[in-house]
């Protein structure tokens, strides 16, 4: 059945790449806003606009649906989008759910599930159990959630209580779901994934891999297609792995099989069962509309794409309001806004110049896709683009973004996800020379440094701090809500201990005793909500 008037469950940058797609098609738009999001760009720009009291609430948009006489639900991607029961809700209201079945949802969604599934596939997956099972290091991972949510990297026994506590609170929070699980944890992989595309008719299709290695905070900053240097056998066994787990779960609509890669051996990391940010690189390189797909197959059509085939290199950079080097949000407005317009760039921006970035919602302003004939190509045509962005009014990462672009070993297609920390964000480029093996960290007739974890958000959470003779104020490193004080006035404390644990976007981020001494005066209270640089607690050496 053809689809009318489509409603989208979610807002910013996702919520208005749906709606360019509709209007192609001539399908109504319907935005929901949220209380504390009236006047964003989704909501000036579709048709209608139905006020709902969370993003988070599966009621409130199908009741918004019913409202404005919506006949479909498209959940973008967060909030709800991967939510089994709000995709069973949605049908069961005798709307069309444009995303995969809610039993499909169910079993990529809880990841032990889903490894099981991907073992009896015959696809590779990494081992999970006790730490005295499976050694050190390791993750701990949040068995409902991803984008880095409820995840921490665990290098000692010492350390095991307090990670598990702190990624099941943040399971909790940003999934309504605490359980977590212990994995394998690899140093240095490459993070490589699958776009699927399939329908009710028992056609399920790889679209090609995109390599997503740069991250921090376990998030993605970085996307290309396809991935660079992989050897054809690996990248045919790769599609074939995705598509074999894909029928197992009987997926249907768009969504992602991720892997990690270490050499030419690969591990099945999880399902996302729904369109990825950054999906507008396989479009660019194969010439689709992966949301127009996703209306199809929800509409009952079959595959019309059963084989596409590459066109040029596409990679994407994600900008944030976010501080270059610790990459902390940050909030403001948007004063200026300029984003590039050249030949070979593409933008998809969830913001205008003048709207406010604040504190509750992701906070990225852009996407920035390059297309180019090659991998080199679409490097050039991305450092273009990002040099002519402006912004201001807002501290955001495109200092880290044009550094990034520019790198060697990007440059060289070797990053992997310890990229951010064998090479600190900033710092000074190394020279570039012929010979390849020495672009990469060496010493001569020493063994190898140990390998070090991507970016973790403790580790990024630095204490600011004011000195004033023999005491120093301990300051916010970012806007976020008091989460928890460890600490009471008179109480000793070593260093690097944590003082007080912020939240924002969903993520914990403890603020540590940048020396040891004694606790002279807290200024905030659990549930507080604090400004960058905000006052927390004064030390006394």
């Amino acid at each position: 059945m053809a689809i009318e008037k489509l409603l989208v469950a979610n807002r910013g940058e996702i919520a208005l790449r749906v709606f360019r797609t509709c209007r192609e098609r001539g399908i109504g738009t319907v935005a929901v806003v949220a209380p504390d999001d009236a006047g964003s760009l989704h909501a000036r720009s579709a048709d209608e606009v139905v006020e709902i009291a969370s993003y988070l609430h599966s009621e409130e948009h199908i009741r918004a649906a019913a409202a404005v006489g919506a006949d479909a639900i498209h959940p973008g991607y967060g909030f709800l989008a991967e939510n089994a029961a709000f995709a069973a809700a949605v049908e069961a209201a005798g709307l069309t759910w444009v995303g995969p079945p809610a039993a499909a949802l169910r079993a990529g969604g809880d990841k032990l599930e889903a490894k099981r599934i991907a073992r009896e596939a015959g696809v590779p997956t990494l081992p999970e159990g006790s730490a005295d099972e499976i050694g050190f290091p390791l993750v701990v991972k949040a068995a409902a959630g991803g984008g880095g949510r409820g995840m921490r990297v665990v290098r000692a026994r010492e350390d095991l209580e307090d990670a598990l506590a702190a990624a099941e609170r943040e399971a909790a929070g940003a999934f309504g779901d605490g359980t977590v699980y212990l994995e394998r944890y690899l140093e240095r992989p490459r993070h490589v994934e699958v776009q699927l595309l399939a329908d009710a008719h028992g056609n399920v299709v790889a679209l090609g891999e995109r390599d997503c290695s740069v991250q921090r905070r376990h998030q993605k900053v970085l996307e290309e297609a396809p991935a660079p240097g992989l050897a054809p056998g690996v990248q045919a066994a790769l599609w074939e792995a995705a598509v074999a787990f894909g029928r197992a779960v009987g997926y249907r609509s768009a969504g992602t099989v991720e892997f990690v890669l270490e050499g030419d051996a690969f591990f099945f990391l999880e399902l996302n069962g729904r369109i990825q940010v950054e999906h507008p690189v396989t479009e660019a390189v194969t010439g689709l509309d992966l949301v127009a797909e996703q209306l199809r197959v929800a509409e009952g059509e079959a595959l019309v794409a059963l084989s596409h085939k590459v066109d040029g290199h596409a990679i994407e950079a994600r900008v944030y309001a976010e501080d270059p080097q610790t990459f902390l949000p940050q909030t403001g407005s948007l004063e200026r806004l300029r984003l590039p317009a050249g030949a070979g760039a593409r933008v998809d921006a969830g913001v205008e110049e003048g709207d406010e970035v604040g504190l509750g919602y992701d906070p990225m302003i852009a996407k920035v896709i390059a297309h180019g004939r090659s991998r080199e190509h679409a490097l050039e045509l991305l450092a273009a683009a990002l040099a002519e962005t402006e912004i201001s009014g807002v501290v955001t990462n495109l200092p880290f973004l044009r550094w990034l672009v520019g790198h060697p070993v990007v440059r060289a297609g070797e990053a992997t996800t310890a990229f951010l920390v064998e090479h600190p964000p900033l710092s000074p480029l190394p020279l570039r020379l012929a010979d390849g093996p020495w672009r990469r960290p060496w010493r001569l007739n020493l063994p190898a440094p140990a390998p070090a974890p991507p970016p973790d958000v403790d580790a990024e959470a630095r204490a600011h701090t004011a000195t004033h003779g023999g005491s120093s104020t301990v300051t916010a490193p970012m806007p976020g809500t008091v989460l928890s004080v460890a600490v009471e006035p008179g109480d000793e404390v070593e260093a690097r201990r944590a003082l007080v644990v912020l939240e924002a976007m969903k993520m914990e981020i403890p603020v540590h005793s940048p020396f040891a001494g004694t606790v002279a005066a807290v200024h905030v209270s659990a549930g507080d909500r604090v400004a960058g640089g905000a006052p927390l607690v004064e030390l006394e050496s």
